[in-house]
């Protein structure tokens, strides 16, 4: 049965536990879908996180997709806030609808929110495609860039975990990170866009404007703050409505602003 075939088995390990088979699974699964990628630029941007998620088919134990992170302070106002960031995420297309990876990514967010009780948590993340953009957009209430335009604040932040891990590549007009023609980007036929699905979600829509370059490998830089209540949210949303889609209902700004102190030093409303 295909659910048999489909049926993983999944896991954090940090990267200095990574061993040479697995980093030659992972780069076989990478560049199935991604144009212009070598090995050096594979293992150079591996070399920069701290672990990685992984996905196992059950039968064979063979990766059958990856996440990699990155756990990091971040200024935001006069506070230090801690950014988590994710970066390549790929997973088999036989594979796809697997949500092995939400939950070891929901987890490790949750043992860092525990980790750090009383300091802000952000999710940090840059988007090649509409669909890493949409896991953003669709789970966490307060999150840049935004489509109305709100949470601007937060701009700061991503200048600077751009900076600091991708230094020189961030186009402060565009509002993108470019790195150059010859860089990997996702294969025409992975994740495109039509003109219907651009139509029918405001949020596809929006991440096409912002990022209308990404087939060329630009890539739009993102951050969700998650709060307390987003996960409570997530969990009620997840656990006990399954009849209902994953989304979680933006909270009043009077309710939800865990850093409202941090927002008003900087002048944001």
């Amino acid at each position: 049965m295909s659910n048999a075939r489909k049926a993983v088995i999944s896991h954090y390990r940090p990267i200095k536990k990574i061993t040479p088979l697995d980093i030659q699974q992972m780069y076989e699964i990478f560049r199935k879908y991604y144009a212009n990628t070598t090995l050096e630029i594979f293992l150079r941007d591996l070399g920069k996180k701290q672990g990685l998620f992984l996905i196992r088919d059950r039968e064979t134990r063979r990766i059958v997709g990856f996440s990699t992170v990155t756990n990091m302070p971040l200024k935001y106002g006069n506070r230090t806030v801690r950014g988590v960031f994710s970066g390549d995420t790929i997973i088999e297309r036989e594979y796809w609808g697997c949500r092995a990876l939400n939950k070891l990514f929901f987890l490790y967010m949750l043992r860092t929110r525990l980790r750090y009780p009383t300091t802000p948590v952000f999710w940090l993340l840059i988007s090649k495609g509409y669909k890493t953009y949409l896991l953003l957009a669709n789970n966490f209430p307060r999150y840049y860039p935004h489509p109305e335009g709100r949470y601007d604040r937060y701009a700061p932040m991503v200048r600077e975990y751009c900076d600091a891990l991708f230094p020189g590549c961030f186009d402060p007009e565009r509002g993108l990170l470019d790195f150059g023609k010859d860089y990997q980007y996702l294969e025409g036929d992975v994740a495109e866009i039509t003109a219907e699905m651009r139509r029918k979600s405001a949020k596809i829509d929006f991440f096409e404007r912002s990022n209308p370059s990404w087939r060329e490998g630009t890539e739009l830089p993102c951050i969700g703050q998650a709060g307390y209540l987003d996960f409570l949210l997530y969990i009620r949303d997840r656990f006990f409505r399954r009849s209902a889609p994953v989304r979680i209902a933006a909270p009043a700004p009077e309710e939800a602003s865990e850093v409202s102190g941090a927002a008003t030093q900087q002048g944001s409303s």
